[in-house]
């Protein structure tokens, strides 16, 4: 059985899609479809920079839902792709949005909306230089968890951010407890990589975010995914249209649940993990969780051609 994977932040990067925006006329119309609806050239911003403008999260959301979803309807309209060919859909983060439009349980249009909306409360929600996010390594979830319950300094906020997989948790909170936190790991010979972005994701800091986004998420309207949506918040599937609502907005602030996620899928006879948008990081994440499954990406056209065996 197959899962399709669809990334989140921190997979993009500039001229992403660039090889199917040449060569198949359907992405050049989601690209422009992306530019209509923001009234601005995110199209430019993905396939030509600069740098600094496709890493504003306003930009990186949307430009990442663009992608991921142009390789998919060229997989499906181009190569024959059935939705019945996949048991689950799952994304990491604002990934999920590109699972929702590609089950078709919310338009392009709206997810491209949301998504730049979604940047922009996330970025307001926390001053820059106000928050952080590190990357933990080597230690398991819970082990973190109880040397965050057990650090002196409980004012602030520290909380798991991305449980990625085994060895690699991302905590997020307030800049002085993050440091705090940091040095007291390294104190303790444990390995920690502070994370280029421009606020902490993914922790009770982005609740004003949410706020915003509960407007916006409910008045847009959602169908009951045609496959099965693994969702970040509870790891569980979900197809209920006013559930999904919910979660969406609670995962704004809450711990994506992605290493739990995959176990999910290989518990219910999973057997290929497939990523389908820019870069490999999910591929990575599902290789060291589940071992010896079948993983493999999808972001070349080539890619495309040598998995017609796999699915």
């Amino acid at each position: 059985m197959n899962v399709l994977l669809f990334p989140g932040q921190g997979s993009q990067s500039v001229g992403m899609g660039l090889e199917f925006y040449n060569n198949f006329n359907l992405v050049k119309k989601i690209f422009q479809e992306a530019d209509e609806k923001l009234n601005y050239p995110i199209s430019k911003i993905i396939l030509e920079g600069p740098e600094n403008e496709l890493q504003l999260t306003k930009n990186t959301q949307p430009a990442i839902l663009t992608v991921s979803y142009s390789i998919f309807k060229v997989l499906s309209d181009e190569f024959g792709l059935s939705l019945k060919s996949f048991e689950y859909f799952a994304g990491h983060s604002l990934g999920e949005y590109s699972a929702l439009v590609c089950s078709e349980s919310l338009s392009f249009n709206d997810a491209v909306y949301l998504l730049h909306e979604r940047g922009k409360a996330m970025q307001e929600a926390v001053p820059v230089g106000k928050g952080a996010m590190i990357a933990v390594l080597g230690l398991k979830t819970n082990e973190i968890q109880n040397l965050i319950e057990n650090r002196e300094n409980k004012k602030g906020i520290c909380e798991i951010a991305n449980d990625n997989a085994d060895g690699q948790v991302i905590v997020s909170g307030d800049k002085e407890n993050i440091t705090d936190f940091q040095n007291k790991l390294k104190e303790k010979n444990i390995k920690t990589i502070p994370l280029k972005v421009s606020a902490p994701f993914h922790c009770m800091l982005m609740k004003p975010a949410a706020e915003k986004m509960k407007e916006k998420i409910n008045s847009i309207n959602f169908n009951s995914p045609k496959v099965n949506i693994i969702n970040n918040v509870t790891a569980k599937s979900v197809k209920e249209s006013e559930m999904i609502k919910k979660l969406l907005i609670d995962q704004i602030f809450s711990t994506v649940r992605w290493r739990e996620s995959l176990l999910t899928m290989k518990n219910s006879g999973i057997s290929n993990f497939i990523e389908i948008g820019p870069g490999k990081v999910l591929t990575g994440m599902a290789k060291r969780t589940i071992k010896g499954a079948n993983c493999f990406s999808i972001n070349t056209i080539a890619d495309i051609k040598n998995s017609n065996d796999k699915f």
